[in-house]
């Protein structure tokens, strides 16, 4: 299921050295909305026709958002230069668009509306504040990490250590959920619901490419993964976008079992990082778990100090 360190003649690394393309993203975007809404789903009448693609014709979109049939044409080309916000928002009806693809298209649109630039940036490298640190070993009962948007855990508690088990350690932080869940193979035995997790990392690291196109760093790790997982490729080929907010999580951990959890995702504004944390229903079985798990990070607390603070925060 992992990535199989080979190459892709298709998915070349290369590819996106100079930043996510975004005629290319406009346009498979918008024309996998448009292959999975039927005419009846959109309430037009099919004429029991025989149809040579999936979905709506362009013919009904344009109809449906009120714009010309060349207009819509041209947008779905990737064109999406110059597009107001009405027509935005009439195509985000018609496509049938939820919260999290409306705010995915309004990015490719900004993004459209940026001047070309020649090559991909680096984003400056993250850093924890010292504060968002001492809430992290505030947090004794709950497994916490903060993120930043591509994926790399930057600090992390002692219970969210112990949770993670051999996969998160101090010394080994920054640590890239993407990677480990794309081309490390404990991560299928780790994560129980390791598709719909998949799922969601993927549909993650897409809404950041429509935030950030430019950003060298989230488009280097788009090129490897594409490069080496076929897990990923399929999943980022459907231009998947969600919000990631709360979500269960079931997580295997070889000290307190299989434990069922709620993660929840906060950002911090200003740091451009976000705080995840898992918590379990009071009085429940993963409640004991998470004690218990809690009870042995303290007596192992000198294996994973959380005092030192003076790491980098690098990209892996």
């Amino acid at each position: 299921m992992r990535g199989n360190g080979g190459t892709s003649r298709r998915w070349p690394a290369a590819k996106y050295r100079r930043g996510v393309d975004n005629r290319a993203e406009v346009r498979d975007f918008l024309a996998s909305r448009r292959a999975r809404i039927t005419p009846a789903q959109a309430g037009l009448p099919a004429y029991g026709d025989l149809r040579r693609v999936p979905g709506l014709r362009r013919t009904e979109v344009a109809m449906l958002a009120g714009v010309s049939v060349e207009y819509y044409t041209r947008l779905e080309r990737g064109n999406l230069g110059g597009v107001s916000e009405s027509v935005l928002e009439s195509l985000a009806r018609a496509l049938q668009l939820d919260e999290a693809e409306r705010a995915h298209l309004f990015d490719l649109a900004r993004a459209a509306a940026t001047p070309a630039r020649s090559s991909a940036r680096r984003s400056a490298r993250p850093k924890v504040r010292p504060s968002i640190h001492r809430i992290l070993d505030a947090m004794t009962g709950a497994p916490a990490y903060v993120r930043n948007a591509r994926m790399d855990i930057l600090a992390a508690n002692h219970l969210c250590f112990a949770l993670y088990a051999d996969i998160l350690t101090p010394q080994a932080l920054p640590v890239n959920l993407a990677r480990f869940l794309f081309l490390d193979p404990r991560s299928t035995s780790f994560f129980a619901d390791w598709e719909t997790v998949a799922d969601d990392a993927v549909a993650a690291l897409r809404g950041e490419a429509g935030r950030n196109p430019l950003d060298r760093g989230l488009s280097d790790l788009v090129g490897e993964l594409a490069t080496r997982s076929e897990e990923f490729r399929a999943r980022w080929a459907r231009h998947n976008v969600r919000l990631h907010r709360t979500a269960v999580k079931r997580i295997r951990n070889p000290i307190a079992g299989e434990l069922t959890l709620t993660g929840d995702a906060l950002e911090l504004p200003g740091d451009g990082l976000t705080l995840v944390t898992y918590t379990a229903e009071p009085a429940s079985q993963a409640q004991q778990q998470l004690d218990f798990l809690a009870s042995w990070s303290t007596r192992h607390s000198a294996a994973a100090p959380a005092g030192d603070h003076t790491g980098d925060a690098r990209t892996i």
